[in-house]
């Protein structure tokens, strides 16, 4: 066991630390094993991720070349490379797990991002990755896109537990927490084994609504360069909790239920002019997740403040929003870009990603 560190801390005031990566090596290294002894409670990995790691190097290579040398098809052999990662994963975090009674040690995998805008595809998918890999954490992921509501709502009333990604806007994260909710309220039994948690991405908005603040040049609008991210978010973990609470909140709890924690997502600092904890240090507080990658976790490490802050002063947050509405910043349209470009994001990663696996096959001899 290493000694504590921040990361510990984070937990203390009840924020979960987790990995927004994976690859083999980490796995059959030791490396994961590794960040878990620092504090990590989880991991988060997406199609881009895979195509990163898959791509690079030679750990997939044996496996990919006896699946397609058998008969396997590309795609179904990218699935078995995920698999295979994926159970990897799962079985190191299981001890975070058990240890946690569910709360942590989770491990997510995405659907296919061309079903994004499928919600009947969608909803097969997260059920078949479910039953393919049945380990009790195990997030399957499913896109906060309009199309993925139905889907997300049906998973959580059969007992699966979602990780519910790229969300972008408030109205949007408020029909998440309905989609929730609701279907809690359709499953059946004892509701405790039943978790989810509500990706909302952070630094993006940053990026897309600083260039739209440069474009409009006035001094007012420069000055909330770098401010809407945080704000929406701080305004996100207010409506969680208003959402998670009263009456009906109260009688899912008799039945077992947990909160849909907030997941900061995409909190790596994409400006280098920003510090490199912009997106940990103001979103830190009870029932919240910050997923990060290795670069953002050292930087939390080596300096991050830790404290109480996600809820510190929800008016201001809401004051940054009302100005940004003012100098002509419509957070709609920017929810509505994001949204588009992570979804067209994960798929070309995706189709970059089995194209070079067709190559691959080819080069291994096996095509």
């Amino acid at each position: 066991m290493t000694d504590r560190t921040r990361l510990h801390d984070l937990m203390e005031l009840g924020q979960s630390p987790w990995l927004d990566n994976l690859r083999r090596g980490w796995i059959t290294s030791g490396e994961l094993a590794a960040w878990i002894d620092r504090g990590i409670r989880g991991l988060t990995s997406n199609p881009s991720i895979f195509q990163k790691a898959i791509s690079a190097g030679t750990d997939y290579d044996e496996q990919f070349g006896d699946l397609v040398g058998s008969g396997a098809s590309v795609t179904d052999a990218y699935w078995d490379l995920v698999t295979s990662d994926i159970e990897g994963a799962l079985g190191l975090l299981r001890p975070v797990y058990d240890a946690s009674d569910g709360l942590d040690g989770f491990v997510s995998v995405e659907v296919a991002p061309d079903l994004a805008r499928d919600s009947a595809g969608t909803e097969t998918a997260a059920r078949n990755l479910h039953e393919r890999i049945a380990e009790p954490n195990l997030y399957v992921k499913i896109p906060g896109t309009a199309e993925g509501i139905a889907p997300i709502r049906t998973m959580i009333a059969e007992g699966r537990s979602i990780n519910v990604t790229l969300i972008f806007s408030l109205d949007r994260y408020a029909e998440v927490m309905e989609a929730y909710l609701s279907g809690l309220e359709q499953a059946e039994g004892d509701l405790s084994r039943i978790s989810s948690v509500a990706s909302f991405f952070i630094s993006r908005v940053d990026t897309e609504v600083d260039r739209r603040l440069d474009a409009i040049g006035t001094d007012a609008a420069l000055a909330l360069r770098g401010t809407a991210a945080v704000a929406q978010a701080q305004m996100a973990y207010a409506h969680f909790q208003q959402a998670f609470a009263g009456p009906r909140w109260d009688a899912l709890v008799a039945r077992g239920a947990r909160v849909q924690r907030p997941l900061w997502a995409s909190t790596s600092t994409k400006n280098p002019a920003y510090p490199d904890t912009s997106y940990v240090d103001p979103l830190i507080g009870p029932d919240t997740v910050n997923t990060m990658p290795e670069e953002t976790i050292d930087a939390v490490l080596d300096h991050g403040t830790v404290a109480r802050t996600v809820d510190a002063d929800p008016a201001a947050a809401h004051l940054t929003l009302r100005a940004l509405a003012d100098v002509g910043v419509d957070l709609d349209d920017v929810a509505a870009v994001l949204e588009d470009q992570g979804v067209a994001a994960f798929a070309k990663s995706f189709d970059e990603l089995i194209d070079a696996l067709g190559a691959k096959a080819v080069e291994l001899g096996a095509g």
